[in-house]
């Protein structure tokens, strides 16, 4: 009796099948990559959004501890002239009061503080004396960026909106002296991230 001989049939990739998986793992890597790089990109932008948003509530929180001890302290500026104790034009600044002194300087607790835009950034300035002299320069310290536009309104007791303070005489209130202070300040910034940012500050009474 005769036996069939049969031999082993090996399995494999035929090139055409290796061409194809090949196709299909290259569309897949590139989907995978393509996907991941919007994560990525996302996430980078969730990231400065985020630290940008805490730089502007670190703001917020500043300019309100310093408006909210405000005095009525009056000051004169480098030429020897008297200056209010808050200015409202392009630079808005006040005198206030609990500056820190840990280390007991010979100083005093009141100090003259402002803030203005420039170059798309809000600065605030401090001033180490009161009463200044030609080379009494401020300290510069910036706060936050990427604002278009900084405006500043000023309340009055008559309860309208002043552009600046002091008012001129011919405003709503003019019982009002030099020393007076506004009900409130209302700070508009144009950000580029944010938009319209209203903040409303209550000054002490």
């Amino acid at each position: 009796m005769k036996r069939e001989y049969r031999g082993k049939k090996h399995g494999g990739f035929t090139l055409l099948e290796l061409l194809v998986a090949l196709a299909i793992f290259s569309l897949i890597a590139v989907m995978a990559y393509g996907g991941l790089e919007t994560v990525l990109r996302q996430q980078a932008r969730t990231e400065e959004n985020a630290e940008s948003l805490a730089t502007l509530q670190k703001t917020y929180l500043i300019m309100q501890r310093d408006i909210e001890q405000a005095v009525p302290r009056t000051i004169r500026d480098e030429f020897g002239d008297p200056q209010t104790p808050l200015i409202g034009t392009s630079l808005f600044q006040f005198t206030r009061g609990g500056w820190n002194n840990p280390a007991n300087h010979p100083r005093s607790t009141l100090q003259r503080v402002g803030y203005s835009l420039e170059d798309r950034q809000l600065i605030r300035y401090a001033w180490q004396v009161l009463d200044r002299a030609q080379d009494s320069a401020p300290t510069r310290q910036p706060l936050a960026a990427d604002i278009e536009s900084m405006q500043v309104r000023y309340l009055d007791d008559a309860g309208n909106w002043q552009d600046q303070w002091p008012p001129l005489q011919a405003g709503s209130n003019p019982a009002a002296t030099p020393t007076d202070f506004p009900r409130a300040i209302e700070m508009t910034l144009e950000h580029t991230r944010f938009g319209t940012l209203t903040w409303l500050f209550q000054l002490p009474r």
